[in-house]
C-alpha cells in the first residue's frame, strides 16, 4: 500500500481553502533533505502558510510540499519532506490534522494550531498552540 500521508495532507489542504481559511503547516526543520530559509524557526519547528495566495508553484507532491514564498520580501524555494510534516491546519479555527512519527494521523481531536511537542502525557488529548 502506498502512504496515506500525502493523501491526508492534500484532503486537508483542500478542506481547509473549501471552508475558506488558511492552510498552515508543522514543519520539524531538523528532518532531513528539509529546505526553508534560515533564521525563521522555533525550538526545531517552523509553521508555513501554505494557502495559494502565499505560495507560487504549490505542489502537494506524494514526496514532498514544493513551493517558492516570500521570507522578509525576497522570494524563497520551500522543500519540506513528508516526514517533516507534523501537522496541517487552518489558521483561523485551530482545525485539522496531527501526524505521529510514521506520518500517520494522530488518535484524539484536532484543534489549536502547532502542536506541542513536549511529549504525551498521561490522559491529555494532544493539542496545537499558535507558534508566531
Amino acid at each position: 500500500m502506498l502512504p496515506r500521508k500525502p493523501y491526508f495532507l492534500r484532503a486537508m489542504h483542500q478542506w481547509i481553502v473549501d471552508s475558506g481559511s488558511t492552510p498552515y503547516m508543522v514543519v520539524d526543520v531538523n528532518a532531513a533533505d528539509v529546505e526553508i530559509p534560515p533564521g525563521y524557526a522555533q525550538d526545531g519547528k517552523l509553521v508555513l502558510n501554505i494557502s495559494y495566495e502565499a505560495t507560487n508553484g504549490l505542489d502537494l507532491g506524494a514526496e514532498a510540499v514544493q513551493f517558492d514564498a516570500r521570507f522578509g520580501g525576497v522570494s524563497r524555494h520551500v522543500r519540506v519532506p513528508m516526514a517533516a510534516i507534523l501537522a496541517v491546519y487552518a489558521h483561523e479555527s485551530g482545525q485539522g490534522m496531527l501526524f505521529d512519527a510514521e506520518g500517520e494521523p494522530q488518535d484524539g481531536e484536532p484543534g489549536g494550531a502547532a502542536p506541542d511537542h513536549g511529549g504525551p502525557k498521561p490522559g491529555k488529548k494532544p493539542t496545537l498552540k499558535v507558534i508566531k
